[in-house]
């Protein structure tokens, strides 16, 4: 790819609008005339092949191009009508696809090591490599080569109705046809594909590199509010150090300055000179921005210049955003069934209609729980609640352990990314796994220093392996950076178990995103007691669930954010990056005022619009709420039989079939929120006593 298409999909850096991309021409041509070759197909093979016969020739047809050749001579060549063969090519597709998009993936891994992991500083090159898909020609070269082709001849493509109409009664073999098709349902040129791997590679660096040094980070009367030597990636590592200050008595002022930071970022009022620059102090109450003493300075500082300039960041947030947006738009023409970002994302993607989706987290946003858990959040704390009680932790153990205690807890055992990779058998027994599981389970899990916040990257093929990437500081792992090695691992078990032990590799996988992150949150859930914490009591177990209860509704907004933001992007065609701002902070604050204002205050604070996922992970944030209402579903599925590591083998092991098949299957019930809602009726049903206050009360 070259390097004026890495500029373009990703946008230019000054807060103009980004630059137009040429139109790709659509591959769609006139429907070929099919009525002589379904009737010589079905004389040559009989009767009983003329529904496969009329299916399969319309299904070519429709993705059929002049450039192809003749239609005529493709279709009587390779139609299958004896089983036997049928079964074969069947087979041939599963193993050379596994092998293909398990190489293409690694290939695409290794290329994007030195921006993903901690592995000292970028070359210049290094973002052009990440930069680049080498998978990016796969559908049309499988087109191309007729492979697709075939595929759609001789099996059946289906469409999201029905996959949720007719799926719980289909056979894992229909299951596994329907994956193989459905890769073939667009045929998505590779310019377009590479634009958006560009596009996502560039968002996604620029939040790995989105660091705020909190010891210069001043209060509204400029004093210092934490230690030297913290760094602090937006969004998550910011909400996780909000959170740990919970457990500190004093710690509300660093939360509001916590605050104030994110609300900048969001309104790009942070000036730009401050980000990941420990030699300015930045106030950012005033925003006033002075040069750092030099005894303040941290002895690992950046190279940066230590010039105290205001000027803000040129909406540059924004213009990663809206790059992304750009992108994707050039694959609307070739996604007849799903001609938007956000088609993709439901019909193709989660699998679920958004309208269902929305209806799942206008449930918890307005259930008439919020206001009662918000009543004992404040019960809990000892004053009314703000805007920085939305990821209020105190009803977990861990919200009444100091975090310089955790930090120092798991530093010691976890001075390396290698140590953590060392203890992953320890700590799958400790969740029920078997010895010989855990150590089967620990063989295929790798493990990365992550130059971002952390994630897990699954493998494609047998053979291959997931990987968990963490966030390691020089001084070791800290608490936050362990709390997302625990949730990663759960993606990482989910991701062995549905590629090593599936049935058929077509299924590889979950139904969708969320099914992963509600796996590993119930991993999550489970950190301090993997620490050596001890096992939560019953109280503790109740709280637990308004914890859950609190969590879905703050991620629910978040969500709600995002879609709508898509929504204005779809309907805004030629808007710059500068209107992309305002109208994000003012959807943001909308739907604040709407929902958490009445709860919390701080009205029209755009904090809603903090998380990074929206600039690196298009459409991602709903699978957050919604892996939250599936984590709980399977909490309750776990607690009947009081083990994690088997009832999550069990689950894992159905692979990609449809959301609904897969919980039923699990759980015996499809996806719902009315579980966590019941579970939070009973436990607000307790009153609280004051012994039962945390230490944090304040």
């Amino acid at each position: 790819m070259s390097i004026l298409l890495i500029l373009l999909a990703a946008g230019p850096l000054t807060g103009a609008a980004p630059k137009a991309v040429a139109p790709v021409k659509s591959l769609t041509t006139k429907r070929p005339d099919t009525a002589a070759l379904e009737a010589k197909l079905i004389a040559l093979h009989g009767e009983a092949a003329r529904s496969r016969v009329e299916q399969g020739v319309r299904q070519v047809a429709s993705l059929w191009t002049s450039a192809d050749g003749e239609l005529s001579t493709f279709a009587l060549e390779h139609f299958i009508a004896e089983p036997a063969r049928l079964d074969a090519a069947f087979t041939r597709f599963e193993t050379n696809l596994e092998q293909i998009d398990g190489h293409l993936l690694e290939i695409g891994r290794e290329l994007r090591r030195p921006t993903e992991l901690d592995l000292g500083p970028l070359e210049k090159v290094d973002p052009l490599f990440a930069a680049w898909d080498p998978a990016a020609h796969l559908t049309e070269d499988l087109f191309a080569s007729k492979l697709a082709f075939v595929a759609l001849l001789n099996f059946p493509l289906t469409t999201l109705d029905e996959r949720l109409a007719q799926g719980p009664s289909w056979s894992r073999r229909q299951w596994a046809q329907a994956r193989l098709t459905g890769r073939f349902a667009r045929r998505v040129p590779a310019e377009v594909q590479q634009g958006i791997t560009a596009a996502q590679a560039a968002a996604d660096l620029y939040i790995a590199e989105y660091n705020v040094w909190m010891h210069h980070v001043l209060s509204a009367s400029g004093e210092r509010l934490f230690p030297k030597g913290k760094r602090l990636i937006s969004h998550w590592n910011l909400r996780d150090e909000l959170k740990a200050q919970y457990a500190d008595p004093k710690g509300l002022p660093r939360q509001r300055a916590i605050i104030k930071v994110m609300e900048r970022i969001v309104t790009q009022s942070i000036p730009a000179a401050v980000i990941d620059n420990p030699r300015l102090d930045w106030n950012p109450f005033t925003n006033a921005v002075t040069v750092a003493p030099a005894e303040t300075v941290e002895d690992d500082a950046p190279k940066r210049p230590a010039t105290p300039a205001t000027t803000p960041e040129p909406d540059v947030r924004y213009q990663r955003l809206w790059a992304n947006n750009l992108a994707q738009q050039r694959a609307d023409p070739f996604s007849p069934t799903a001609p938007s970002a956000i088609d993709r994302a439901f019909a193709l993607g989660a699998e679920m209609p958004e309208a269902r989706v929305r209806k799942l987290l206008e449930a918890v946003l307005t259930s008439p729980q919020v206001p009662r858990v918000a009543a004992e959040v404040q019960r809990r704390l000892g004053r009314p609640l703000e805007p920085t009680d939305l990821w209020f932790n105190g009803f977990l153990p861990r919200g009444a352990v100091p975090e310089a205690e955790l930090d120092a807890k798991v530093r010691a055992r976890y001075p390396t990314a290698e140590a953590f990779a060392k203890d992953i058998p320890r700590i799958l027994t400790g969740l029920g796994f078997s010895a010989a599981r855990a150590k089967y389970l620990a063989e295929r899990i790798k493990v990365d220093p992550s130059r971002g916040a952390g994630h897990a990257m699954q493998a494609a093929r047998r053979g291959d392996f997931p990987r968990l990437r963490t966030r390691v500081e020089k001084e070791g792992m800290n608490y936050k950076g362990y709390n997302i090695a625990v949730h990663e691992l759960g993606h990482n078990v989910e991701q062995v178990f549905s590629l090593y032990d599936v049935d058929h590799t077509l299924l590889a996988g979950v139904p969708n995103t969320a099914f992963t992150e509600a796996i590993a949150f119930v991993f999550q859930a489970r950190d301090l007691e993997l620490l050596g914490l001890g096992k939560p009591s019953a109280d503790q177990e109740r709280l637990r669930v308004l914890n859950d209860f609190w969590a879905t509704w703050e991620i629910a907004g978040v969500a709600l954010v995002d879609l709508e933001v898509w929504h204005w992007m779809a309907e805004n065609p030629k808007a710059t990056p500068a209107q992309l701002r305002e109208a994000t902070v003012g959807i943001a604050r909308r739907v604040w005022n709407q929902h958490y204002a009445p709860v919390l205050g701080g009205k029209d604070t755009p904090l809603l619009g903090i998380y990074s996922h929206m600039i690196s992970y298009p459409l991602y944030l709903f699978n957050y709420p919604l892996g939250h209402l599936i984590a709980f579903q399977i909490e309750e599925q776990v607690n009947k039989t009081g083990v994690v590591g088997p009832e999550i083998e069990r689950m894992s092991v159905q692979g990609a079939v449809a959301p609904d098949v897969w919980m039923t299957g699990a759980t015996g019930a499809p996806v719902s929120a009315e579980p966590l809602l019941r579970a939070t009726e009973k436990a607000l049903a307790p009153a609280p006593t004051p012994d039962q206050r945390p230490a944090q009360v304040r």
